[in-house]
C-alpha cells in the first residue's frame, strides 16, 4: 500500500502496529518531523535522542525547547542512563506510544542509504527489547538527475519495513528490511517511468554548448549539441535501412560508437553492441538471438579487425560513407535543435515521454562460463542506474570521465555513455583500455577526473604511467574482477590515489555497490564521519537496491552477516533473458535476482564478495572456493599481482565429485607447491590434483577471467 500527495508519500503503512513500537529511521531531518507528526497525529509520539550528540539547531529546538514535543535521551556509554532509558522506553511502549529515534548529525556522502553509525543502531536494537519498525526516509531531490522535473523530486517519502519483534530484532534484519523499504520508496520515482532517449535529449539540450566528447583516437572534439544534431540526422537513415526492432553496433568507444547508439535510440530501435573480441560461434549466436540484419561500423575498424567474423558487406552501415553526404542536413538540424525545446525535439522523432519497462538496449553476457545470454535492459533499468551511480559519485558538469571500456561491456555502456550525456559530463574516449601509455597522456592533457578500470587494466598504468600524468584524477573505481590488495597498494604508492572497488553485473545495469571517499567537512567539528569505504569489500549498496542472503543449495534465508548466495532487488535489475524463459526462471524469483555470487555484509553495510558459485567445486561434500585457492597458490609460489599467472578450474572426478586443476603460465613444481600449501595451512582437499602448463591464462576483453576458455583448456589436457 502507498499513499501520496504532491509533497509527501508513504509506503508500507500496513507494517505499522496498533501497539507501541520503536521507529528507527535511516536518517531524519527537521523537515521530516512535521510530516511525521501529522502522519502519527492520532498516536502518542515520543522522540528518542542520543546524549551529547550534535543536532541541527532547528532539530534541537524542536526536540528540546518545544513544549508540544515529548522527548527522551539515552547514552550507550553511561550505564545508569542506559537503564533509565530502557525503563522509560518500556513505559511508553506499554502505553502504545510510537517512539521515534532521531539520529544525531553525521557527515555523509551524497546518496548514502543509512546515515546512522552502526554502533548506535546496534545499541538501540539490542538494548530496547521493543518491537522495531524500520523506516526509510528519502528525499529524491538529494539524488536527482539534472534533467528531472522539480515537481517530481520535491517530496518527502516515508517507507516502513517489516516489524521486527523479539529475536528477529537484530542489526542484520534491520539492515535487510531498511534496504527493502528503501527499494520500495525508490522504485516509485516518476523518472523511472521515463524514456532513455527522451532524457538524453534533455541532457544534450541542456549541456550541449558546454560539454563535449573528445575522441582520443584522433583527438577530435564534438560538442553535445552537435552530437544531438548528427544523431537525429543519422536516425532517419537507420529507419530507412532496416525495419527490424534491433540494430547491431560493432564499434569501440569514440564519437562513432556514441553517435551510432544514440541514432538507433532516436530511430525508436534497440542498440545491440556486439563483442568484437568474441569467437565466431558466440557472435553468430548473438546475431541470431537478437534478430539483426544491419550493423553499424566504420571502414577503418573493419580493416583493423580482419580476424573478426564480419557479417556480409551489404549488411554493414559504414559511418564514414553514410555521414559525409548528410553534413548539410546535420547543420540544419543543429539550428532546429537550438530553436526547439527538448520536448518538441523528442516529439518530432516520435519518442514517447514514458517507456518504463519497455526494452531500451540489449547486451550480451561475457560468455565467461558459457554461450552469451541476451540481457534485456529497460528504460527503467538504465535511468535508475544512471541516477543511482551518478548520485553516489557526484561529478559536476565541468568534470571529465575517461571512456575506454568496451561499449558491449555494461559498465562502459551505462557509465561512460548514457551517464555523461544525460548529466552533461565531458567524455574523453579511447578505443582500447589496454594502451595505458596513451590513456595516461589523455588523462593528463584533458584533465580527466574519473578513471574507470578493471584491476587488469590498472596494472597497465602501474607499468606505463607517471604520477604527474594522473594528477587531475579525483576518483579511481574498479570492478569486473576482485581487486588484489597488492594492486591497490601499489597504485596508491605510485600515484597517491586510492582505488575504490565496486560491484555489478550485466543484469543489474550494472552497478549495485561501490566504495567511495569519505565526505569530510571541516566546519562540522566533532560530528562523526560515516565511512564510505572498507578494504576487501565492494562497498555500500547504491540507493534503491535491496539484498537478501540464502543458503546456496537450499535457498533457505540466512542472516546478512552470514556467507551465502546474494539476491538483489531494485529498479536497475533486469526482468529476464532474451527468448530464454527457463534461464530467467532460474535466476528471478518474485522480483529477486540470484546473482550467482557468494558473499556477506558486515555490520556497517559493506558487501564482501567471496566467490562465484560457478567458481566453487564440491569436493567430498565440501564447497571449495577457486579464488581462495588461487590466492593461496600465488602466496605459496610468491607470484606477484602484476599479472595473472595461474587459474583454478574444477573438473568432474569419480571418487570425490570434482577435482581441482591448476592452469599455470609458468613452470610449477607440484611437490614444492603441495609442501608449501600444507605449511601455510591449506587443507589437502583444496590442493590442485594436476597442473596444466599454458602459454597464457585465457582472459576476456573486459579483463575478466575466461572461465569457459580455462575449462576447455583443462579438459583438453586432463
Amino acid at each position: 500500500m502507498a499513499s501520496a500527495n504532491s509533497t509527501f508519500e508513504t509506503h508500507g503503512e500496513e507494517n505499522i502496529p496498533a501497539h507501541g513500537c520503536l521507529v528507527v529511521p535511516n536518517r531524519l531531518e527537521y523537515r521530516d518531523l512535521r510530516y511525521l507528526e501529522k502522519f502519527f497525529k492520532d498516536r502518542k509520539l515520543v522522540f528518542l535522542m542520543e546524549k551529547d550528540m550534535s543536532y541541527d539547531a532547528l532539530l534541537h529546538n524542536f526536540l528540546i525547547e518545544s513544549t508540544d514535543t515529548e522527548s527522551m535521551e539515552f547514552s550507550a556509554s553511561e550505564q545508569q542512563m542506559a537503564d533509565e532509558y530502557k525503563r522509560a522506553l518500556f513505559r511508553h511502549i506499554e502505553s502504545d506510544a510510537v517512539v521515534v529515534f532521531v539520529p544525531g548529525a553525521a557527515q555523509t556522502r551524497r546518496g548514502q542509504t543509512v546515515a546512522v553509525p552502526a554502533e548506535t543502531l546496534d545499541f538501540i536494537i539490542r538494548s530496547s527489547g521493543a518491537p522495531l519498525l524500520p523506516m526509510y526516509v528519502e528525499h529524491p531531490e538529494d539524488s536527482a538527475l539534472s534533467t528531472e522535473n522539480r515537481q517530481d523530486i520535491a517530496r518527502i517519502i516515508f517507507s516502513f519495513g517489516r516489524l521486527l519483534e523479539k529475536e528477529a530484532a537484530n542489526l542484520a534484519n534491520f539492515t535487510e528490511n531498511i534496504l527493502i523499504a528503501g527499494e520500495k520508496a525508490y522504485s516509485a520515482r516518476p523518472i523511472l517511468q521515463g524514456n532513455l532517449a527522451y532524457e538524453i535529449i534533455k541532457g544534450l539540450k541542456k549541456h550541449g554548448s558546454t560539454s563535449r566528447i573528445i575522441d582520443g583516437n584522433d583527438e577530435s572534439e564534438l560538442r553535445y549539441d552537435k552530437l544531438l544534431a548528427a544523431a537525429i540526422t543519422f536516425s532517419k537513415q537507420i529507419s530507412k535501412l532496416t525495419s527490424k526492432k534491433r540494430v547491431g553496433i560493432i564499434l569501440p568507444p569514440g564519437k562513432g560508437g556514441l553517435l551510432a547508439n544514440l541514432a538507433v535510440l532516436f530511430a525508436n530501435k534497440v542498440p545491440v553492441n556486439l563483442n568484437f573480441t568474441a569467437g565466431k560461434a558466440a557472435i553468430e549466436s548473438c546475431i541470431e538471438q537478437a534478430d539483426l540484419d544491419r550493423f553499424i561500423t566504420g571502414t577503418l575498424f573493419v580493416e583493423k579487425m580482419d580476424t573478426f567474423a564480419w557479417p556480409s558487406e551489404e549488411k554493414l552501415i559504414l559511418l564514414d560513407q553514410v555521414l559525409p553526404p548528410l553534413k548539410k542536413q546535420i547543420g540544419l538540424n543543429l539550428l532546429k535543435c537550438k530553436l526547439k525545446s527538448a520536448h518538441a525535439i523528442a516529439k518530432s522523432l516520435g519518442i514517447p515521454k514514458k517507456s518504463g519497462d519497455k526494452e531500451a538496449i540489449l547486451l550480451f553476457t561475457s560468455g565467461s562460463s558459457g554461450m552469451p545470454k541476451g540481457v534485456v535492459l529497460s528504460h527503467r533499468n538504465l535511468l535508475a542506474n544512471v541516477n543511482q551511480f551518478g548520485s553516489r559519485i557526484s561529478l559536476h558538469s565541468n568534470d571529465s570521465v575517461l571512456g575506454c571500456l568496451p561499449l558491449f561491456h555494461s559498465f562502459g555502456c551505462t557509465v561512460t555513455m548514457w551517464y555523461p550525456m544525460i548529466e552533461g559530463i565531458n567524455l574523453v574516449t579511447y578505443p582500447s583500455p589496454l594502451d595505458a601509455g596513451k590513456l595516461a597522456e589523455l588523462v593528463e592533457k584533458y584533465k580527466v577526473n574519473l578513471l574507470l578500470a578493471t584491476p587488469t587494466f590498472l596494472r597497465g598504468y602501474l607499468r606505463k604511467a607517471t604520477k604527474e600524468q594522473l594528477e587531475s584524477v579525483k576518483l579511481v573505481i574498479t570492478g569486473a574482477e576482485k581487486l588484489p590488495q597488492k594492486v591497490a597498494d601499489s597504485f596508491e604508492r605510485r600515484f597517491g590515489l586510492k582505488v575504490y572497488e565496486g560491484y555489478g553485473l550485466t543484469e543489474t545495469s550494472p552497478v549495485t555497490n561501490v566504495n567511495l571517499p569519505d565526505e569530510e567537512d571541516d566546519t562540522q567539528e566533532g560530528v562523526p564521519v560515516l565511512t564510505n569505504h572498507t578494504p576487501g569489500s565492494v562497498g555500500h549498496f547504491i540507493p534503491g537496491v535491496a539484498v537478501r542472503i540464502t543458503d546456496p543449495e537450499t535457498f533457505e534465508p540466512l542472516s546478512l552477516h552470514t556467507s551465502g548466495m546474494i539476491w538483489l532487488r531494485g529498479s536497475n535489475i533486469f526482468e529476464g533473458y532474451l527468448h530464454n524463459e527457463e534461464k530467467t526462471n532460474e535466476v528471478m524469483v518474485n522480483g529477486w535476482f540470484m546473482t550467482g555470487d557468494i558473499g556477506r555484509l558486515d555490520e556497517n553495510g559493506f558487501l564482501y564478495i567471496e566467490g562465484r558459485l560457478s567458481r566453487f567445486s564440491k569436493i567430498g561434500g565440501e564447497m571449495v572456493p577457486h579464488e581462495t585457492v588461487e590466492t593461496a597458490v600465488n602466496q605459496a609460489l610468491e607470484f606477484k599481482d602484476d599479472e595473472r599467472k595461474i587459474a583454478i578450474v574444477g573438473l568432474p572426478d569419480e571418487a570425490k565429485g570434482e577435482q581441482l586443476i591448476l592452469l599455470a603460465s609458468e613452470e610449477v613444481n607440484m611437490t614444492y607447491l603441495r609442501t608449501q600449501l600444507k605449511v601455510n595451512g591449506i587443507p589437502a582437499l583444496w590442493t590442485p590434483k594436476k597442473i596444466v602448463e599454458v602459454d597464457e591464462i585465457p582472459m576476456l576483453a573486459s579483463g575478466k577471467l575466461d572461465i569457459k576458455g580455462c575449462e576447455e583448456v583443462a579438459k583438453a589436457n586432463v
